[in-house]
Formats: structure tokens, C-alpha cells, sequence
């Protein structure tokens, strides 16, 4: 209260002084423009002037207010588009995770139109267009890709690898990852698509040449890279079969741990009896048995082409800690008919037939002894390995005796 009366105190003296000076010298103010003249008191020119001041200030900011409302409107709306692509672009997802690929596709599509990061949206678009088949919307959507984000080309051919990897289309999966193989340092997934392309193509060659780099960034296990690099060995020394030199040379890139590998030896040896080198044939197999015993490699030595007498000798001599093994009967059987001992490889054969029936041993001795003037015995040892062979005929009745169809005579 005293500091409201002091404050009115103050103004009406600040009044009376105000009076006080006006009444005591007024002053004067002359205007001129052209024609036209203003004549008035100091004071009253002065409060015009205030006047005058005040009202371009109201009217500088009437006009801020009006210009800034435009901008607020602009943003709002700019802002509600936003949140509705939004919506859009997440129910899109949404459907695209449940594989509701036709309304994914429209949903992610009209999301991207206001959407501050299109780029998601178009891709997730294309992939949804390859799951509808839709090859021209799979490449349509992907220039878009392209074209709203230029730094992502690498995303953009490295989802069209991916879609043509899974419609098997290899060739064209390789032919999209064209650019991203220039470093697949930066960008080892790559190597993964191109080991699927790869794979799909069954081209071993560059598989090899792609062996060091998938080792290099551990893009896979070591069981499943060792997995890999196994059948990839196999296969090279299988496409290199009609070709001494190159054979030579995909073995000497097998890794020394697979070389001892009974099964690698085991195919170079099939390789090499194949192109008539029977002569390295026999001393790989020979080397690898002073290892490890394998049956594989014992069964090989039988279709090595050698000193008949030499071999069947060596290989007698095994039978004295393998006396039993099927594998080693059926060489002796094979190395006796090559050495013309038709009795020994008889008596081989049957031993082999005893320790292990299956459709090779019958079929050895059904030609033999159909030489040695035996047709029915061989007979009856060609139709039980055909019988061995075809292990899963359905079980049908069969005749008590040998009974004529008319049907048959009549047709003859």
C-alpha cells in the first residue's frame, strides 16, 4: 500500500512539473511539405511523434505476427504428413514381418512419399515384389531406392543379389554384385552372395578362387569352411579328370591335411587310374596303406594295372592282418583273374561273397564262372546281385509254379 501511494505521489508531482514546464514556455514546431504547412506546440509535435513511433511499431509486429503464423501452418502440416507416413511406413513393416506382401508393398510405398528416410521403405517395397513375383516393381522400386539415397548403391545391389539368389537366378545374382567385388574388404558379405551364386552354379574353379577371402574375413565356422573346402577340392580333381596336368595341379592345391585324407586319396587315385597312370596310382595308394589301413583305397588297388604277380603277392601279405576284410578278398579275386589264376579268383571271390554280399561280388563271380562254362551257377549270382541292388521293390505275391498266360502265347 505505501509503495502504491509513494508511486502516485511520484507521477503527480512528475504531472505538475510536466504543466509547469509546458505552460512556461510552450515552444513551437513549423512542418513544410510543398504547399502544406504545420504549425504546433513543441509538446504536442513531441506526443505526435510518439504517436507516430508507436503505431509503425504495432504495425511492424501485426506483420511478424501474420508471417509467422504462415511459417506454423506450413510446419504443422508439414509435420501431420510426416506423422502419417510414419504410421505408414510402420504398418508396413508391420505387415511386411507377417508376409502380408500386397499390402506391405502399398503401405511402405505411401509411407515413402513424406518420409524424412525413404530409402528403408523402398527397399522392404522391392523385396515384397519379388515375393509377389513382381520383377518390374522389384526393379522399379529399387532405382527409387537409388535414386532418393545415392550413397546407399551398395544396399541397393546387394538386396537385388540377394532376391535373385533366392529365384535361383545365380548368374544375374553375380552380375548385380559387379561393383561391390572391387573391395570386398569393406564389404565382406559380398563374398557370402557370391559363395551362394557360386554354389548354385556348381563352379568349383571360382569357389577356389573365393576359398582364401572366405577364410580370410571368417565368414564362416571352421567346420562349415573345412565342409566347404572339402567339397571343393573334391569336385576340382573330379572336373579335372580328362587332363593329367591339371589334375596334377588341382592336387598340389589341396591342402596337405586333406592329401592324407583317405577320401581325397582315394578320388586323385580314381583319377589317375581313369587317365591310365597306373604306375602313380599304385605307389599313392601304396604310400597311403602304409598310414592308415583303408578299404577304399584296397578296393582301388584291384583296378591298378601293374605287375599282376607283383601286386596279388603284395596284397596276400595283408591277408595276413586282414584276413576277414571283404574289400581285400574282392582285390585278390580281381588281381587272380588279371594273372589268369581262375581257380584263386574263384576261390577269392566266394570268400569275399561270404563275408559281404552286394551286387559287385555276385556280379564278379557270375561273370567268371560263366567263362569257366557255368551259365546257371552265374546265373543265379547275376540275378541275386540284381536282386541286391534293387533293395526296395514293393513285395508282390508270387506263382507256386510256372503257370502259362494265354495272353502271352496269343500275342506271340
Amino acid at each position: 500500500m505505501r509503495k502504491l501511494f509513494a508511486i502516485a505521489l511520484v507521477a503527480l508531482l512528475l504531472g505538475v512539473g510536466i504543466v509547469a514546464i509546458i505552460e512556461t514556455d510552450p515552444g513551437y514546431l513549423l512542418m513544410a511539405y510543398g504547399n502544406y504547412t504545420l504549425e504546433a506546440s513543441l509538446w504536442v509535435g513531441a506526443l505526435l511523434l510518439l504517436l507516430f513511433v508507436l503505431l509503425v511499431f504495432l504495425l511492424l509486429r501485426l506483420l511478424y505476427r501474420v508471417f509467422s503464423g504462415q511459417r506454423s501452418l506450413v510446419s504443422w502440416l508439414g509435420a501431420r504428413k510426416s506423422q502419417k507416413a510414419l504410421r505408414l511406413s510402420t504398418r508396413g513393416l508391420i505387415s511386411f514381418i507377417e508376409g502380408n506382401w500386397q499390402v506391405a508393398r502399398r503401405q511402405l510405398v505411401q509411407g515413402a512419399s513424406h518420409s524424412e528416410a525413404p530409402l528403408l521403405n523402398y527397399l522392404l517395397a522391392a523385396r515384397s515384389s519379388a515375393q509377389l513375383q513382381d520383377n518390374d516393381k522389384v526393379h522399379e522400386y529399387l532405382r527409387a531406392a537409388a535414386e532418393t539415397e545415392p550413397g546407399a548403391a551398395m544396399a541397393v545391389e546387394i538386396t537385388l543379389a540377394e532376391l535373385k539368389l533366392q529365384a535361383g537366378e545365380y548368374h544375374q545374382a553375380i552380375a548385380a554384385l559387379d561393383h561391390s567385388t572391387r573391395n570386398p574388404g569393406r564389404h565382406p558379405y559380398v563374398l557370402s552372395l557370391l559363395r551362394r551364386a557360386h554354389e548354385g552354379l556348381q563352379d568349383w574353379d571360382k569357389l577356389l578362387e573365393l576359398l582364401p577371402q572366405l577364410h580370410k574375413h571368417k565368414l564362416l565356422s571352421t567346420e562349415d569352411f573345412q565342409q566347404l573346402e572339402r567339397d571343393v577340392h573334391l569336385h576340382c580333381l573330379g572336373d579335372a579328370s580328362a587332363n593329367l596336368a591339371q589334375l596334377q595341379g588341382n592336387w598340389k592345391k589341396v591342402p596337405r591335411y586333406l592329401q592324407e585324407n583317405a577320401a581325397f586319396v582315394a578320388e586323385y587315385a580314381r583319377r589317375l587310374i581313369a587317365l591310365a597312370e597306373h604306375g602313380a596310382a599304385e605307389k599313392l595308394i601304396l604310400r597311403a596303406l602304409k598310414q592308415e589301413w583303408q578299404a577304399s583305397l584296397v578296393r582301388l588297388y584291384g583296378y591298378v594295372e601293374a605287375d599282376s604277380a607283383k601286386q596279388l603277392v603284395r596284397a596276400e601279405g595283408w591277408l595276413k592282418e586282414h584276413p576277414d576284410d571283404p574289400q581285400l578278398l574282392l582285390c585278390l579275386g580281381r588281381l587272380s583273374a588279371r594273372d589268369e589264376l581262375w581257380g584263386k579268383a574263384r576261390d577269392y571271390f566266394e570268400s569275399a561273397y561270404r563275408q559281404e554280399k552286394n551286387g559287385e561280388v555276385c556280379a564278379e563271380l557270375g561273370r567268371l564262372l560263366d567263362a569257366l562254362g557255368e551259365p546257371t551257377v552265374a546265373a543265379a549270382y547275376y540275378r541275386e546281385g540284381l536282386l541286391l541292388q534293387e533293395n526296395s521293390l514293393p513285395v508282390l505275391p508270387r506263382p507256386d509254379r510256372f503257370v502259362h498266360d494265354a495272353r502271352v502265347v496269343a500275342s506271340v
